[in-house]
């Protein structure tokens, strides 16, 4: 359902891993405070400009050894109005940090160590040829590798349809690889040599579901399993036929691989993922091991290979709402069994331990993300890193032969690794930027909505905070709906609160983080609890003297849009509104966007529930009862929510003479990637806010 929630690398490799070596005078404490360098008096307020100096840690891969941890890290290059990201490794110990790459306009990305340690391979989408800073067309991405031993990375594939992802076989001889149907075949290549014009192909849609937001239209073109000899440089077609295939994992005996894949009636129609396990020679036949109607994904061989850990996701009604349960089934054949039955929070990213008595998983609780672990044969899960005493948002990890490793952020504190079994941090990549920044203090804000249900959100007080006085409020609703605002660093919001705003992030009914039946709750329901909980979350603010009751924002992208939308049409207390990619007329709607199935499945159909649709479709149908000023936003590609549903409410409210804007983000999809317009979009929030909201 319309998710953006927010908690939701020249061309050669050119330094070597024995170069450009980063030693470390410290290993930091688990939050290394903010500003420790500098006085209170030196520091500064957040800019919005700032929003492109967030270094961004992510990618965990840790040495067969146990030793190193190679990641990646997204920088933002405002001279060429993009983003990219480039690959680093540091020791276990967090002594030396060393960067392997340095390539501003191309990035390197999913770094993975080869098992006998040889080798780091890494996707990147460039030519052989380009230097780093070159402006030449980006290749398709390939995978590329480089010897540990020393010396230039070398491309390893040519896959004419590019690369996805990877994994290394166990014995480091063989890859399998992720990647989609090349657009034409060589006969089509040459025949538009031959042709005299340039126009374009008519677009020709024959499937139900038919299009996608960064895809556009979809075809009939395929996404399969190839295994790659690397001693060859030769790709082996796994899984031919008309099917999507993902998430291959190699058995430990690197004879057999595990993936997912929709192979029931139209795949289009469902969502009803099963496990495949199939032997890695050419014209084998794949062996399905689920048959849980709902989605099942993310499998995970035990290191001894007799059985699969993977994600059961909730029945088919509610596989946009429910949690995933952790569950196995044997390799050979057998019953699927739940792992902790009844366990009612949002688990992801299931790994085994070395000995195969233990699963380790991210487990997500009330605005916070921990790694858990439980006993592979059931049993209570136990938080391991973060807890309650230090909330954070861990956003993934990774088990090696010295421990867990976590890509984890606080409140305050930009993503960073961490050992998980002592909460040390290994990287600092942001700390010098936060040296120099006043911050606003962010805690947990609790309220009762008006049927007794407790609703949870984040709040963030602007540096300097004054007790007892009443400041403009920006409401900043999160997407998805399932999604959550938690204790993990928000630097839009932090510019807000930078601005002298308070800035208040509400987990409304949908949400995650509270167990399936708080995310149910607004099923075929939208605009009713999810406003009533951001009301009261207001209420409270105000009566408690924090919110100026007179200078009231609200604001968000996708749901956060969608919700915003509903807020100004339901009520008249806000005085001004940004909506982001946001839709109110469900009716004309139907069919535009790339939730097709959801539509169907949970709303109906239009001709048969009409009443619903017309229900759903309240802030287009009311639009004379809106009076906040409100700012719509879009990207013009977007198939996630379409443009169409920012003009229309645009078109309503300018129809009415009613204060609005309309803008819309040329050749952007439904998150903004160009630079600019990332920031574009932030300062006219800011603008649009303080010409009626002044935060004085």
């Amino acid at each position: 359902m319309l998710p953006v929630p927010r908690f939701s690398a020249g061309a050669r490799v050119r330094e070597s891993l024995a170069m450009h070596t980063i030693a470390m005078t410290s290993v930091f404490a688990l939050v290394f405070p903010v500003g420790a360098s500098a006085k209170d008096a030196d520091r500064r307020l957040l800019q919005v400009e700032d929003i492109h100096r967030i270094n961004a840690v992510s990618e965990i891969a840790i040495s067969p050894d146990g030793d190193w941890l190679a990641y990646s890290v997204g920088t933002t290059n405002v001279e060429y109005d993009e983003q990219s990201s480039d690959l680093y490794m540091v020791t276990w110990d967090g002594s030396t940090r060393i960067r392997l790459t340095h390539t501003p306009r191309k990035s390197e990305s999913q770094p993975q160590f080869s098992p006998d340690g040889r080798y780091l391979a890494f996707i990147t989408a460039r030519s052989d040829s380009s230097e780093g800073d070159s402006d030449e067309p980006a290749d398709k991405s390939q995978v590329w590798l480089l010897n540990r031993s020393g010396g230039e990375a070398m491309r390893l594939t040519e896959m004419p349809g590019g690369v996805s992802s990877f994994e290394w076989s166990p014995d480091s001889s063989r890859l399998v690889l992720v990647a989609k149907d090349p657009e034409e075949s060589e006969a089509d290549k040459e025949a538009a040599k031959e042709r005299k014009h340039d126009t374009p192909k008519p677009i020709v849609v024959d499937r139900y579901q038919f299009k996608q937001d960064r895809v556009g239209y979809l075809d009939d073109r395929r996404t399969r399993l190839y295994v790659f000899d690397i001693e060859k440089k030769e790709a082996m077609l796994l899984t031919p036929g008309p099917y999507d295939n993902s998430e291959p994992v190699w058995g430990p005996g690197s004879d057999v691989i595990a993936f997912t894949s929709k192979r029931e009636g139209d795949p289009d129609r469902h969502d009803n993922t099963d496990i495949f396990v199939i032997e890695t020679v050419s014209g084998a036949k794949p062996r399905q091991l689920t048959a849980w109607e709902g989605p099942d994904s993310n499998p995970r061989f035990s290191p001894d290979g007799k059985m699969i850990a993977y994600l059961q996701g909730g029945p088919p009604k509610y596989s946009g709402y429910d949690p995933a349960n952790l569950a196995t089934v044997p390799v050979a054949g057998g019953d699927e069994k739940l792992v902790n039955p009844g366990y009612d929070h949002y688990v992801s990213s299931p790994r085994w331990s070395r000995d195969g008595k233990t699963l380790y998983f991210l487990v997500e609780d009330d605005r916070i993300r921990s790694v858990a672990a439980t006993a592979a044969s059931g049993g209570e899960p136990e938080v391991l890193f973060p807890n309650r005493a230090q909330p954070g948002v861990a956003q993934s990890f990774e088990v090696g032969a010295r421990g867990i490793a976590a890509v984890t952020a606080y409140a305050q504190i930009p993503a960073e690794i961490y050992r998980a079994g002592d909460g040390v941090v290994l990287t600092d990549h942001n700390r010098e930027f936060l040296d120099a920044l006043k911050l606003a203090t962010v805690e947990a804000f609790d309220v009762t909505s008006d049927d007794g249900i407790s609703v949870g959100s984040m709040l963030l007080k602007p540096p300097g905070y004054k007790k007892g006085r009443k400041y403009p409020t920006i409401v900043y609703v999160h997407g998805g709906p399932v999604g959550q605002d938690g204790f993990e660093f928000d630097i839009s919001s932090q510019i807000f609160a930078a601005q002298g705003y308070l800035v208040v992030n509400p987990n409304y009914r949908g949400s995650s983080g509270r167990g399936r039946e708080f995310s149910r709750a607004i099923y075929a329901d939208w605009g009713n609890l999810e406003i009533r909980d951001i009301n009261a979350v207001v209420d409270k603010l105000v009566a408690e003297g924090l919110s100026d009751p007179d200078r009231l924002g609200i604001g968000g992208w996708s749901y956060g849009g969608i919700n915003t939308n509903f807020a100004i049409a339901t009520d008249t207390r806000y005085a001004a509104a940004v909506s982001g990619s946001g839709a109110a007329n469900y009716i004309a709607g139907y069919g535009t966007d790339q939730y097709i199935r959801q539509y169907e499945s949970e709303v109906g159909l239009p001709w048969v529930s009409i009443d619903t649709y017309v229900k759903m479709s309240y802030p287009f149908l009311h639009a004379d009862r809106i009076k906040t000023p409100t700012m719509f936003m879009c990207g013009e590609k977007d198939f996630n929510v379409p443009l169409l549903n920012s003009e229309q409410m645009y078109q309503a409210l300018r129809s009415l003479d009613g204060p609005t804007q309309l803008v819309i983000y040329p050749g952007e999809y439904h998150g903004l990637s160009k630079p600019s317009n990332i920031q574009d979009r932030l300062q006219r929030m800011i603008d649009w806010y303080g010409q009626y909201m002044s935060a004085d």
